[in-house]
């Protein structure tokens, strides 16, 4: 069954639907959040959060050519925004806590020592410093793997639009990395 079939009966609140859904869907989801942070527990917060969004809007999801994978990777990158501008609040006001003892955490140390995970840490920084229009694409893109005519019909832009920010990402990500 496709996910059409399974979304319109997970409209109506059909959950064995649902479960099918997060069963085809939850690794690339997971995927995705990773790819967007670095982290693999960040990964799995934001995954549970997208399926959670995706139960409560059940009844407005909007599908890209019959699949829910777009739009869960919209929301996972709404997510993981969102997640990212809390953590800079937080880190702001903990600031301006006076004497306050820094207590390291042992799982991000353990994070840290794992192949690549600087460097996707540096790529995921490079690619939130992009527009907010090439970051979109980007993430839809090159971290999510849709295509260029999935993305641009989810953005609701033409394709040559989704091209050329792209490749001013691109080029723009190639420069930033670089330099590091």
């Amino acid at each position: 069954m496709g996910d059409r079939a399974l979304w319109d009966r997970v409209s109506e609140g059909d959950e064995a639907a649902f479960a099918a859904l997060f069963e085809r869907h939850a690794e690339a989801v997971w995927n995705h959040a990773y790819r967007l942070t670095g982290s693999w527990s960040a990964a799995e917060d934001l995954t549970s959060s997208t399926f959670l969004t995706a139960w409560r809007r059940r009844r407005d999801v909007r599908l890209v050519r019959d699949s829910a994978l777009p739009w869960l990777y919209t929301v996972a990158g709404n997510a993981a925004r969102d997640e990212h501008r809390g953590a800079k609040r937080r880190l702001r006001l903990l600031k301006k806590i006076p004497d306050l003892p820094v207590v390291s955490d042992h799982a991000d140390a353990v994070a840290a020592r794992l192949d690549g995970e600087q460097r996707l840490r540096e790529i995921v920084e490079a690619v939130r410093s992009l527009p907010k229009a090439q970051r979109a694409v980007v993430e839809l893109c090159l971290l999510g793997d849709l295509s260029v005519a999935d993305a641009a019909e989810l953005l609701t832009v033409a394709e040559v639009t989704v091209r050329a920010h792209l490749s001013r990402a691109r080029t723009r990500l190639r420069t930033l990395l670089e330099e590091k």
